[in-house]
């Protein structure tokens, strides 16, 4: 009987767990407001003060698991929340795990219009996985600002 009931106490706990695991992941719609946050920041502070703000890990741009990447549309990192040693350095053909072109496709997808949605495959921090990722993307004049969930 002891053992009976400390099985359904461990399941019940396993149970009430699994929704606050989920409740970590962001939300697509936090994904957009940490983007439109973020351009505005940048279009109030300009380029050099808003890296600094969008790489900083305890700053407001870091919100769980969502941080802000920027690129200029000449494909290098003005900004990564994730790894700010990359700031300054060539994307223009970085690719994901699968191979698709994923900075060509920011660059390609907001020519015509600012706002985009691009699928692809990346490390995602918190888990320590590779996991199917949608970022959220605003073109704002020379500049690519986003944000992205993972599948959960």
């Amino acid at each position: 009987m002891i053992r009976r009931t400390a099985s359904l106490v461990a399941v019940a706990a396993a149970l009430l767990a699994a929704p606050v695991f989920a409740a970590d992941h962001a939300t697509p719609e936090q994904a957009k407001s940490l983007v439109a946050d973020a351009v505005a920041y940048l279009k109030a502070k300009g380029p050099d003060e808003a890296s600094k703000a969008f790489q900083d890990p305890k700053g407001s741009f870091r919100r769980g698991e969502l941080y802000v990447f920027v690129f200029d549309t000449d494909g290098r990192y003005v900004a990564s929340g994730a790894n700010p040693k990359l700031a300054g350095t060539d994307a223009a053909n970085l690719k994901d795990a699968e191979g698709k072109p994923i900075v060509q496709a920011m660059i390609s997808e907001t020519k015509e219009k600012p706002n985009a949605v691009i699928d692809y495959v990346w490390l995602n921090r918190q888990t320590n996985k590779v996991e199917h990722k949608h970022s959220y993307i605003t073109r704002d004049g020379r500049y690519i600002v986003g944000a992205g969930t993972y599948d959960q």
